[in-house]
């Protein structure tokens, strides 16, 4: 629905290059991205789904986080796919307002799912004798209620702020994507409102997770040190070493985005920065949380040898 103190009905998305002779190489690279990450993604969500002994709290935010960013690369890359191909990349006002709500929401509940999981090694680290009772089916649940009630609330008052503004008669999208600050630069009326909610909002969306996760590593840090075993101080660290990287990928790119002054941040850079969560994190999560872990991989194993029974005795 236009809003009624908008004149604009739709957008062009300027998208990530204008020089013809990359977007072809481009479509290719990005299709193959996004191939990777849906393979990837709804590959461990079966997986997991389909393995009892992988039905542990680690692998329930796993599942959730593998679901998020197949959603979080469907809403964005097929429509920057369209860019490379097409002379004009139009999206209406509508679908503008729909892809910014889903964006939001799918981006803020990856940063505190990637708390909850932090929170998760934190628990079963420094305190394995109630690991099970502390992490119960009902609080994990009610974790993951918070992870998308808090998606759910900063997409809201992004998006319900950003139907309020009326946008001039240029309405070229600096960006492959409707992102709140390229749409800000389009608006006739004053930005302030808007600009003020994104420090805060944004601050409390990267803040609150980031706190918690360095908080849970801290403590998991002091703990790990106080292990006599050499061999149980490496298998610590690396499960913590993986995860430290996505997060680092996620929250610093988001970081640099959202939260540095626009003057000193060309929207030129500001596409790229915003590359790494859009696309890069999404295709690299499955690889950096399973591929590497024993667990999915004698469970690809065991799924891989049923499929491979079943046909046998399809044949016979």
């Amino acid at each position: 629905m236009v809003a009624e103190n908008s004149s604009v009905t739709e957008f062009i998305l300027a998208g990530l290059t204008d020089q013809p002779g990359l977007q072809l190489p481009l479509f290719f690279l990005f299709l193959g991205f996004y191939l990777v990450t849906v393979v990837g993604n709804l590959g461990l969500i079966i997986l997991i789904g389909l393995n009892s002994h992988l039905h542990t709290p680690m692998y329930f935010f796993l599942y959730n986080l593998s679901f998020i960013d197949f959603c979080y690369s469907t809403v964005i890359t097929p429509k920057m796919l369209m860019g490379f191909v097409s002379k004009k990349n139009i999206i209406s006002y509508t679908g503008c307002m729909t892809q910014l709500f889903f964006f939001l929401f799918l981006v803020v509940s990856e940063s505190f799912i990637l708390s909850a999981m932090a929170y998760d090694r934190y628990v079963a680290i420094c305190h394995p004798l109630v690991y099970t009772a502390t992490m119960s089916p009902l609080v994990c649940l009610r974790l993951l209620l918070g992870v998308y009630g808090m998606g759910f609330v900063g997409a809201m008052a992004h998006t319900a702020c950003m139907v309020q503004l009326t946008f001039c008669a240029d309405h070229l999208v600096n960006h492959y994507m409707c992102d709140i600050l390229p749409l800000l630069e389009l608006s006739c009326t004053s930005t302030h409102v808007n600009v003020l909610v994104v420090f805060v909002v944004v601050g409390i969306d990267i803040g609150v997770p980031v706190v918690t996760i360095f908080i849970s590593y801290a403590l998991i840090l002091s703990s790990i040190l106080h292990i006599r075993s050499t061999e149980g101080r490496f298998k610590a660290f690396s499960t913590c070493g993986s995860h430290i990287i996505a997060v680092s990928l996620f929250f610093g790119s988001g970081a640099f985005m959202y939260l540095k002054p626009s003057s000193l941040l060309p929207m030129s850079q500001g596409k790229v920065s915003s590359l790494f969560y859009t696309t890069v994190v999404p295709m690299l999560n499955p690889l950096i949380y399973s591929l590497r872990n024993k667990d999915v991989k004698a469970a690809l194993k065991k799924t891989l040898s049923r499929m491979s029974f079943f046909q046998e005795r399809g044949n016979t």
